[in-house]
């Protein structure tokens, strides 16, 4: 199922959605598109152009383009697929007109303000609606070591499992050794988590992170620490676990220097 996911990836993908999207003063809509270009990890909204006011106009620049993984941390202006740069209400680029999807406008979410899904206002960008977050409590021993030493250890961990990303572990924070410390890295948002912290453990900077209000879905995680596993040794049962690979984790490595 992985590789056949993995395949779709590589593909220009899109499907209608039901919700009424509204940005700003700009667009008002109810025939918008999920659109997932090529090697692009989350998806953006696209809607008929003729719901843009003002009009989209040519941006004369061409797009940028990469190999690899579009992780959310690669700027909209990185395209894999052909199209036309274009600029809406004086922001330039923060359109893109597909060739493969005529008629239709593929938006930056960065690029503005306010985004609505119905009545309720949306952060980050799209949530996709095939991807999942479950939260297991679990017994099972896990312990955690940085450079040889133990840093965290609990039988009450809860493992959160999420599509397409590697398995994390969120420990209690009175199962963690050492003193944690905020890290000077601005928070992250997630749509599917909610903002993240981040925290430093002795001399490694931004080692672990926490949700201290996080959405919904990720209700049983709230306070927990866990750590990058890409840094870290994580034992479970007992065994070393092999640190996480594949083109997720290494555009994770990219975007937070992990």
């Amino acid at each position: 199922m992985r590789d056949l996911l993995g395949q779709a990836r590589l593909e220009l993908r899109y499907e209608p959605v039901e919700k009424r999207v509204r940005v700003g003063t700009i667009i008002d809509t109810t025939h918008a598109l999920l659109v997932w270009e090529p090697r692009r990890v989350v998806p953006s909204y696209a809607v008929p152009e003729e719901t843009i006011r003002p009009t989209p106009t040519p941006w004369p620049r061409e797009a940028a383009h990469v190999d690899g993984v579009l992780h959310p941390g690669i700027p909209f202006a990185v395209h894999t697929a052909a199209g036309e740069p274009v600029t809406i209400a004086e922001r330039a680029g923060a359109g893109f007109r597909l060739e493969d999807l005529p008629g239709y406008v593929v938006l930056d979410f960065a690029a503005f303000d306010e985004w609505y899904e119905e009545d309720e206002r949306i952060f980050g960008h799209p949530r996709d609606p095939y991807h999942r977050v479950d939260v297991r409590q679990s017994s099972r021993p896990v312990r955690v070591e940085l450079d040889g030493v133990l840093v965290a250890e609990t039988t009450r961990a809860r493992l959160l499992f999420e599509t397409n990303l590697p398995l994390r572990f969120y420990f209690p924070r009175e199962d963690i050794r050492g003193d944690l410390r905020p890290g000077t890295r601005e928070r992250t948002y997630c749509p599917y988590k909610g903002h993240a912290s981040y925290w430093s453990l002795g001399e490694r900077e931004h080692v672990a992170w926490s949700y201290e209000q996080p959405l919904d879905d990720a209700v049983a995680i709230t306070g927990l620490v866990a750590f990058w596993d890409e840094q870290v040794d994580v034992f479970l049962d007992g065994e070393r676990r092999d640190r996480p690979g594949g083109p997720i984790s290494a555009a994770l490595r990219d975007e937070f220097g992990v």
